[in-house]
């Protein structure tokens, strides 16, 4: 139903999977998930927090289990959803671990320093990361269509299927252009790909590990722990850098790929916290 009805991306039926199998896995001495009564969801939840998993995490899992009881009751396997009567673990909302300017200017002149074809598709990626704030998966997904044109913009299809159009910038632009004259590299002999970052992998295209692998290569080679640099960090970035130079909230949700804007309004949280920073640390009056 997730996959057929509603659309949902491979990895965030893998997720389902995961969570449902766990659920399963504590529930089998109490009955099963199948037949599991509110009491049994609670004993679930209890446990997760008694182990030390994350309020956010243990969330995750009963939104999973939400949608799965209200499947169960709307197709008539069960009379009754004992999700409804659960109450969420409280969590609070981290804001995004975010890089400067400074710091993502030295992740790209950290890329550039890289020679040969692996050189100019590792400039490709970054430059089309920091320019467009693409999920990793949509990034290393691209299709070649997508700049077979040489466009100014990237279409891409995220979440649900849904596309959105992504303008991109002239460094970008002349990173794919530098990139299309080394592509055939990462091909075998007569092989062809639909994908723009092509690879021997299983998905036929690079593989988000070894972009996050390379990433923290790079991290390393700017002098920046790579444990403050993901693929997702550098999405945060692009949000947040953008924000900074004036962009309205509205253009940037539509950019990310985000169906409820409230989603983006993280970033702004993370604005009113450098600006609170600021002034405690450098107004005249802050010692006081």
């Amino acid at each position: 139903m997730m996959a057929a009805e509603r659309g949902a991306a491979r990895n965030t039926l893998d997720s389902y999977r995961r969570d449902l199998a766990d659920a399963a896995g504590w529930l089998m001495p109490h009955g099963g998930l199948e037949t599991a009564n509110a009491e049994g969801l609670r004993g679930y939840l209890a446990a997760l927090e008694a182990n030390g998993l994350a309020p956010r995490t243990a969330a995750r899992r009963l939104s999973t289990l939400r949608q799965f009881f209200r499947f169960l009751y709307a197709d008539g396997h069960r009379s009754d959803d004992p999700s409804v009567a659960i109450d969420a673990p409280r969590r609070g909302r981290p804001l995004p671990k975010i890089l400067s300017e400074a710091e993502v200017d030295a992740l790209l002149d950290a890329a550039r320093s890289h020679d040969g074809a692996e050189g100019v598709r590792l400039v490709c990626l970054m430059e089309i990361l920091y320019a467009t704030g693409l999920r990793v998966s949509e990034l290393v997904g691209l299709p070649f269509a997508a700049v077979a044109r040489d466009p100014r913009v990237l279409i891409v299809r995220g979440k649900g299927g849904k596309e959105r159009m992504v303008p991109l910038t002239e460094a970008a632009m002349t990173a794919i252009k530098a990139y299309k004259t080394v592509r055939g590299v990462f091909l075998a002999p007569g092989e062809m790909s639909v994908f723009l970052f092509p690879s021997r992998s299983a998905e036929g295209h690079l593989t988000r590990r070894r972009f996050a692998q390379i990433l923290d290569e790079v991290a390393i080679e700017a002098g920046i722990e790579p444990s403050r640099v993901s693929p997702h960090v550098m999405r945060h970035a692009f949000a947040t850098h953008l924000l900074d130079h004036g962009a309205d909230l509205r253009s940037v949700q539509q950019m990310l790929g985000h169906a409820d804007i409230s989603t983006t309004q993280i970033y702004t949280h993370v604005l009113a916290e450098r600006l609170r920073s600021l002034v405690e640390n450098h107004h005249p009056l802050a010692e006081r």
